[in-house]
C-alpha cells in the first residue's frame, strides 16, 4: 500500500507541475517533455530504493533485486526507443498471418510504401477505399482499368440507372459489358489518387472488384516478389 502511495504521489506531483507550467513549456529548467519522461521514471527509482531498504538483511538479496530492477528498466527503455520498429514488425507479422492486410512502411528516401502478402488462393487482395467506402479488391496488372462489380458499385452509391454499358470486357465468367465511370478517390493506406478512370461490370458478371492499371500506373513503383507485393507512392 505504501509503495502505491509513493508512486501516485510522484505522478501527481509531476502532473501538477506540468499543468502549472504548460504555457511556459519548461519545468525546473528543462522542457516539459523531458520533465514528463523523468517523472515517469522516478516511481521505478523510488520502488527500487524501497526494495533495497527492505532487504538490507542480505547483501546478496539486495544485489539480486538491483539486478532485476535494472533489467526491467532496460527492457522498458529499449521498448520505448524502438517502439516504431516493434510496431513495424508487428504489422508485418499480422500481414503474414492475415493476407490482404496492407502494411505501411516508410522507405529510406522518406516515401510511403504499402506491402501486401498473397492470399491463400495465390492472389494479391486487399481492402481499397473507394469514394469513402471499403471495397475488397484483387490486384490485377492485366486489367487496364479499375473494375467494380455491380454490387460494389451500388454499395458506394453509384446509380445503375445512370450507367451506359458501352464497353466489352473479358471476365472469369466470360464476355460482359461494362459502363465507364470516374471515381472521385481511390486509396490504399496513405496512397491516395483522385479522379481515377474505372468501369462497372454488368450485374452478375464480375465476382470481385479489380484494382487495375488506371490506378496502378500512377504509382512510383510496383514490385512483385514471391509472396509479397510492394506499392510505392
Amino acid at each position: 500500500m505504501m509503495r502505491l502511495i509513493i508512486v501516485l504521489a510522484i505522478l501527481g506531483f509531476g502532473l501538477a507541475v506540468l499543468l502549472f507550467n504548460h504555457d511556459s513549456g519548461r519545468s525546473f529548467g528543462m522542457d516539459n517533455d523531458s520533465f514528463g519522461r523523468m517523472i515517469t521514471l522516478l516511481p521505478f527509482a523510488a520502488l527500487l530504493s524501497v526494495g533495497i531498504l527492505a532487504s538490507r538483511r542480505s547483501l546478496s538479496e539486495s544485489v539480486r533485486q538491483i539486478a532485476w530492477w535494472l533489467l526491467i528498466i532496460l527492457v522498458l527503455v529499449t521498448g520505448y526507443l524502438y517502439r516504431n520498429d516493434f510496431s513495424a514488425v508487428g504489422n508485418r507479422l499480422l500481414a503474414g498471418l492475415m493476407p490482404g492486410r496492407a502494411v505501411v512502411v516508410t522507405t529510406s528516401e522518406g516515401g510511403m510504401e504499402v506491402i501486401l502478402h498473397k492470399s491463400l488462393g495465390g492472389h494479391f487482395e486487399t481492402t481499397v477505399d473507394v469514394d469513402g467506402v471499403a471495397v475488397p479488391m484483387l490486384i490485377d496488372t492485366g486489367a487496364s482499368s479499375v473494375a467494380l462489380s455491380f454490387e460494389d458499385a451500388v454499395r458506394i452509391g453509384i446509380d445503375p440507372a445512370n450507367l451506359n454499358y458501352t464497353q466489352t470486357i473479358l471476365t472469369a465468367n466470360g464476355r460482359a459489358t461494362a459502363a465507364p465511370i470516374r471515381l472521385a478517390q481511390v486509396a490504399i493506406g496513405p496512397i491516395v489518387r483522385q479522379n481515377i478512370p474505372a468501369m462497372v461490370a454488368e450485374e452478375g458478371k464480375l465476382d470481385q472488384s479489380l484494382l487495375g492499371m488506371s490506378f496502378l500506373s500512377t504509382l512510383g513503383s510496383l514490385q512483385m516478389q514471391t509472396d509479397e507485393l510492394r506499392l510505392r507512392d
